[in-house]
Formats: structure tokens, C-alpha cells, sequence
């Protein structure tokens, strides 16, 4: 597979008589050079019904210009998309193929729109010394593409035809740079395009019907709920090119898009029948168990090799970073390669077609036809009385293994009762939103915690691989011991948290 590029554009309205104003008088353009006419000629790809579409992706293979080849755009933000590239071949590569598999699964790529564009390409050029001496041999700041397109539906042969003016930001420049040379082409009367991409617009113009993404407002209990649901799937398959991708937290966000659908199956089971969730729910602990091996050993490495940054270098005895790299070579080896493998499995896709089976037809029960206001609360405060009551107990333990136990256990609960409440958000307003703070704010004293016992298991096998080596197990002693002693105040603080967090005006807010 070729490189990645951000791609960060703005579209316009255009004409064939449409004229461009003087765009030097945009701050920062010293010049704008002619690059000449070239001719594009590109074919759209997607499943029979428009999956990829509906998702905001293309995928096209286009000859012509200085970057032939296939093309896939994932949407990052609104005018910002991923752009990724492999070299021109017959067959949509299957690199490409796989960043899609989560939307497709056995549905098949088929081209479905055909455009060919002439495009007249001008380059907006700042100063080489920023003195403003119109020489304009400075740096590219973007590109400025006047497109004569005409679009070609392949099955029926319905065409479209259309002008568009797109400026394309240079890499790693300043979007507000688009902002200024936005407002002078309005104020020469050129708008802004209704259509996001060119693909969206000859869907449209040739008669294709996109599936509507938009639900409708919830009105009831059960419908706020499932708009919940339906977020956290769309976040499933939106994270699933970023896992393939390497990209930096990609797998935690998947994660906790498992873990907030499987968290919203367990407290809202009075709206939505454990018979058909509970199943999805298991497949959902699978899949966050699958990512998280690469994951948690990341943050474990790293969190080993911060402790040992702040060691001074006299009680640093033995090879201990190269004891630590080895180790987490060791134990990171096929670790991205195992989420891949996931992601590629029979087993994933069978669960993402379980999850959209789920939302087509949910298994809504009697009180999801209630009032929102009413049922939502009662669900939060259950799982919140759970929280109380394994925060009770652990806390009144005595330090050692089962009260480490114990706070894990609390943890689990603190993060179900946070889910909990931020899905109740929409429907609650700012006391859910208090609430989820305050379960976010616990969760993550007792998640430090729960780290510090992972990582002092860590130092003890580290320590006893280091003496069986015959090297010096002194550092990893001295790390383990301020493990014990973060640990310790840790727990002082989540006194402190759990007393503002439990504090009963928060019930009152949500009903309780």
C-alpha cells in the first residue's frame, strides 16, 4: 500500500463563465501560477447498495494527473478526509479492500460511477522571505482546482454534468488559511458547494438513492437508547481502518466502543431483551478482549519505562532498560498482528452482523415505550447502588491482594455506572452529564490503582528473570516498592473522590 494523505478542501459552485477573482489580494498569496489543464478520468466502487456511501468512504480507481492510481477517503471531520493510495492495477488492491471489509463484509465492490473531469490547476504561492514581494517562490499553500465534470451512472447510463472550484490545503497548512480565501471567492459570488465530494453529487444527479444516516428524534425511552446504540456501532466500524492503520489509540477506542455497547446492554435490560443482547454482549468481551492485548501491554511498557526514567542513574544497577526492552518484545510479539487477524475473522463480522440485525429490529421491551425521564434514571441509579456496595466493601477490606481485588471490581462498576450516565445525556441533560463526571472522576483513581497492581505483578516476573540471569534485582525491588507506595495513596484518594462522588444531591438530580 502506497502513503497517507490528510486531505483538507473546500468546494464551491461554479459555472463555465464563472471567473476567479484576484486571489493575491487573499492575506499570504504573493502569486498564483497556472499549472496547466489536465484530464481525469475516474470509476467509483461500492457495494450494490451503497455501503460505503452511506459512510461518507470512496474508493475509485483514476488515471490521469500526478496521482494515478487507487484512491480510498475515510472521513476524519467535516472537509477533512484520509486519503490513502496504491499504484494503478486492474483489481482494487486488497489492502484497500480490507480497511473497507467492516462495511462490505461478503457484499461485493462493484464500479458504479464513472467521472471524467478536465481540470485547470493553479497553485497559491506564498512569499519566498514572507516580505511580500510578489515573486510568489515561497511555499505552496494550496491548490486551486477548477473541474469541468462529467458524471456517467454505469448501469443505465443516466449522466450529469457540472463546474465546481476546489481549493485542496497544502500539507501541514493552516485550514484558516482556507477560511480567507473562502470569504474572497464569496465576495466575488461564488458560494459553497451543497455536495461534500464529487461522488455524493453524480449520486445524486444519476438517480442513486444513498441510505439516509440521520434517525429520527427520540421520543421515548427506548429511542433514546437506541440512538446510544447506534452511536457506539457506527464508532465500531469507524475505528476498524484506524486498528488496521496502526493508528495511535485506535485500539482504545475501539475498545471502548465495545465496552459502552456491552455496558448499555446490561443496565438498560428492562428496555432491551438479555435474550438477544446478552449473546452480542459475549461476542462484544471477545472482540475488546482480542484488541487489548496489544493495548494494555503498550501501556504497561510504557508506564515500566517512565518509572525507570525517573530512577537516578546510581541505583540503576544492571541492565535494566535492556532487560525491560527485551520483555516487552517478548511480550508484544504478534500482538498488532492478533488484533488484525480479529478484525479479518468470521467471528467479527458475524458480530457486526448481529449488531446491525439488533438496530433493523430491536427487541425493545415494555418500558422501552416510556417516558425517558422515568425509566433512564431508575436504570442509572441501579447500577450505581452496585458501585456503592463494591466501593463499600473494598474499602473496608484491609490492604493486601483481596482488597486490590476488590477495588478492580469497583472499577468495573464505576466505568458502567460512568457509561450509564453518559448514555442517559441526551435524554437527562446536565445532571447525567454531572453524574458521568463524577463516576469518570472515580473510575479513573480506581483504573490508576488497578495499573499500579499490574505493573508491580510486572516487576516481580521482571525480577525474577533478572536473578535467574545472575543480574542485580535491586532496581526492580525499589520500583516495586514505589508501585506499593502509589498504590497506597491512591486508595487515600479514592476515599476522597468516592465521598464527593456518592454525595446523595446527585441522586436527588437524577431522581433518586
Amino acid at each position: 500500500m502506497a502513503d497517507t494523505k490528510r486531505e483538507i478542501e473546500r468546494k464551491y459552485e461554479a459555472t463555465p463563465e464563472t471567473r476567479l477573482p484576484d486571489l493575491t489580494r487573499v492575506a499570504g498569496v504573493a502569486a498564483v501560477l497556472d499549472q496547466g489543464v489536465m484530464e481525469l478520468d475516474a470509476v467509483y466502487y461500492d457495494t450494490a447498495d451503497l455501503r460505503l456511501a452511506a459512510a461518507s468512504i470512496t474508493l475509485r480507481r483514476r488515471t490521469g494527473g500526478g496521482d494515478a492510481g487507487w484512491h480510498l477517503k475515510l472521513p476524519v471531520a467535516p472537509g477533512v478526509r484520509d486519503e490513502i493510495g496504491a499504484p494503478l492495477a486492474p483489481r482494487i488492491p486488497r489492502g484497500l479492500a480490507a480497511l473497507v471489509r467492516a462495511r462490505t463484509r461478503d457484499a461485493e465492490l462493484v464500479p458504479l460511477v464513472r467521472l471524467r473531469s478536465t481540470r485547470e490547476v493553479h497553485h497559491l504561492m506564498s512569499d519566498g522571505d514572507g516580505g511580500g514581494n510578489g515573486e510568489g517562490d515561497g511555499t505552496l499553500l494550496a491548490e486551486l482546482s477548477r473541474d469541468a465534470v462529467r458524471a456517467e451512472r454505469l448501469d443505465d447510463g443516466r449522466t450529469a454534468a457540472w463546474d465546481e472550484i476546489e481549493v485542496e490545503l497544502a500539507d501541514d497548512g493552516d485550514p484558516a488559511f482556507l477560511d480567507r480565501t473562502g470569504k474572497r471567492l464569496r465576495k466575488a459570488g461564488i458560494r459553497p458547494s451543497s455536495a461534500p465530494s464529487k461522488l455524493a453529487r453524480a449520486l445524486a444527479e444519476t438517480g442513486f438513492d444513498v441510505p439516509a444516516t440521520e434517525p429520527a428524534t427520540p421520543s421515548d425511552a427506548g429511542g433514546y437508547i437506541l440512538a446510544y446504540l447506534r452511536k457506539q456501532s457506527a464508532a465500531l466500524l469507524a475505528y476498524d481502518p484506524a486498528v488496521r492503520r496502526d493508528l495511535p489509540d485506535s485500539v482504545h477506542q475501539m475498545r471502548i466502543a465495545t465496552r459502552r455497547l456491552r455496558s448499555a446492554f446490561r443496565t438498560y435490560r428492562r428496555i432491551l431483551d438479555r435474550a438477544v443482547t446478552d449473546p452480542i454482549g459475549e461476542e462484544l468481551k471477545w472482540l475488546a478482549g482480542e484488541l487489548g492485548v496489544a493495548r494494555d501491554q503498550e501501556v504497561l511498557a510504557e508506564r515500566l519505562r517512565s518509572r525507570i526514567g525517573a530512577v537516578p542513574r546510581t541505583l540503576l544497577l544492571g541492565p535494566v532498560r535492556g532487560r525491560l526492552r527485551v520483555w516487552s518484545v517478548a511480550r508484544g510479539a504478534g500482538a498488532r498482528r492478533r488484533a488484525v487477524t480479529t478484525l479479518d475473522s468470521r467471528r467479527y463480522l458475524a458480530l457486526l452482523d448481529s449488531l446491525d440485525a439488533l438496530l433493523a429490529d430491536p427487541p425493545l421491551l415494555k418500558a422501552a415505550s416510556g417516558p425517558a425521564a422515568t425509566v433512564i434514571p431508575k436504570a442509572v441509579l441501579k447500577d450505581y447502588g452496585r458501585l456503592e456496595q463494591r466501593v463499600t466493601h473494598a474499602l473496608d477490606l484491609p490492604p493486601g491482594q483481596e482488597r486490590d481485588l476488590a477495588l478492580h471490581d469497583a472499577r468495573k462498576a464505576a466505568k458502567r455506572t460512568r457509561y450509564a450516565a453518559e448514555a442517559a445525556v441526551p435524554a437527562l441533560g446536565r445532571p447525567a452529564k454531572r453524574f458521568a463526571r463524577r463516576m469518570k472522576a472515580l473510575q479513573t483513581v480506581l483504573g490508576d490503582h488497578q495499573d499500579s497492581v499490574v505493573a508491580r505483578d510486572a516487576l516481580r516476573d521482571l525480577a525474577i528473570q533478572a536473578h535467574a540471569a545472575g543480574e542485580s534485582a535491586f532496581t526492580w525491588g525499589l520500583l516495586y516498592a514505589r508501585e506499593q507506595s502509589t498504590a497506597a495513596e491512591l486508595e487515600r484518594e479514592a476515599l476522597g473522590v468516592w465521598a464527593r462522588a456518592s454525595a446523595g444531591k446527585l441522586r436527588a438530580a437524577l431522581g433518586g
